[in-house]
């Protein structure tokens, strides 16, 4: 069982940047692969990055590619999502996901657990 809790979200000017925190519990952590997901009203939750148990393999979003970076610190049990050169579109709730075994990782269904979110809020 891994538990997962988001923080660092906020409101933030275009342009600006925020760094999220997914911090898990359990000693398992670096058993798991992570990913983080955002929802916007109305729409589907899609993906935006994932990094592989040791840290070694990123994946992102297009849409995010260049902008966003996510790494993780097995020591804290945390995993972060740095957001720079932040967009309007870029609002939305923001989740992390754990799995032991992402066949996809862009695949929501792939992950087992997930944490309550974290709202971001971009301003034009």
């Amino acid at each position: 069982q891994v538990q997962l809790v988001e923080s660092g979200g906020g409101s933030v000017q275009a342009g600006g940047s925020l760094r999220l925190s997914c911090a898990a519990s359990g000693r398992t952590f670096s058993s798991y692969c992570m990913g983080w997901f955002r929802q916007a009203p109305g729409k589907e939750r899609e993906f935006v990055a994932a990094i592989s148990w040791s840290g070694g393999s990123t994946y992102y979003a297009d849409s995010v590619k260049g902008r966003f970076t996510i790494s993780r610190d097995n020591a804290k049990n945390t995993v972060y999502l740095q957001m720079n050169s932040l967009k309007p579109e870029d609002t939305a709730v923001y989740y992390c996901a754990a799995t032991i075994d992402a066949g996809s990782w862009s695949d929501r269904y792939e992950y087992e657990y997930w944490g309550q979110g974290t709202q971001v809020t971009v301003s034009s």
